[in-house]
């Protein structure tokens, strides 16, 4: 049985994907608006997906999306660490925090997160080094330019995406990283064209993570909204739960998702279908 570890919780894989609820604590996030910028409002929400049945919590403070300002460490952990004290031991599942500042992982991870969620695009050694030294969950998403720009794969997405993979993987044997402790995202929007993104949920069983948990993270994003015609964020979730369910049948252990219920849902579906024996 093979695991992901984050800090205190052990998650089994294989048996059922887990739902990771979004949190965005952001004014200019492309799905909610600024919604739960508000710290009362950040922290009930949180408590809310809990109670709706997610198996983790992702806390970000900075927007990704194609048209968002990149921000400082300081204005980010500003953003962070209201929202972090304020469910500080009201959780019985892991907390992860989305920055790809070393400095920032220091910090949510001293003040109890389990897991930081890296979309800068590469394995940073100084991030993986303090997951190692708490014991936390890892998350490296394979991001080739940003959510704003197309990348060029000669070899095509799969072999790219494949070969981040096991440079990453290799990059943590050198460390002596645990791999129990690592996730891999192959980055759905993120330097991709509309094809590539349809390509890696459809054929996400050709990616190898050797052990290491799988992540899928497709939640309202714009390949939802070209391939139904919803050109609104926050009316993606039906289709966000299929594109979901193509990514748990090959393989992903983890979905990223802003609709709990509908994810949840959707999770168990694709997971009995997945394990099943027919």
């Amino acid at each position: 049985m093979s695991y992901f570890v984050a800090g205190k919780y052990k998650l089994p894989l294989g048996r059922r994907a887990y739902v990771m609820g979004i949190l965005n604590v952001t004014p200019d996030s492309f799905s909610d608006g600024g919604r739960y910028f508000n710290e009362t409002a950040a922290v009930r929400h949180c408590l809310e997906m809990r109670g709706q049945g997610a198996d983790i919590i992702d806390i970000g403070a900075q927007s990704t999306g194609p048209a968002s300002r990149e921000i400082s460490p300081e204005e980010e952990l500003e953003r962070l660490m209201p929202v972090l004290e304020g469910v500080r031991g009201k959780l019985d599942i892991p907390v992860s925090v989305d920055t790809y500042y070393p400095e920032v992982a220091e910090q949510a991870l001293s003040m109890g997160a389990d897991i930081i969620n890296d979309v800068g695009g590469a394995f940073n050694e100084h991030t993986a080094a303090l997951c190692g030294e708490w014991g936390a969950g890892y998350i490296v998403m394979h991001n080739d330019g940003g959510a704003a720009v197309v990348t060029e794969y000669p070899e095509g997405i799969i072999k790219a995406v494949q070969s981040f993979f096991d440079g990453v993987l290799s990059q943590c044997d050198k460390l002596g990283f645990d791999r129990k402790n690592l996730c891999l995202d192959p980055g759905i929007g993120f330097g991709k064209s509309h094809e590539d993104n349809l390509r890696l949920l459809r054929f996400m069983d050709r990616l190898d993570t050797h052990g290491a948990a799988l992540l899928a993270a497709a939640s309202r994003k714009r390949v939802i909204g070209r391939a139904t015609g919803e050109e609104r964020p926050d009316k993606r979730d039906a289709g966000t739960v299929a594109a979901h369910a193509a990514a748990i049948l090959g393989g992903a252990d983890i979905i990223r998702a802003h609709d709990v219920p509908s994810a949840l849902q959707g999770a168990r579906m694709a997971s009995a279908l997945r394990n099943t024996e027919f």
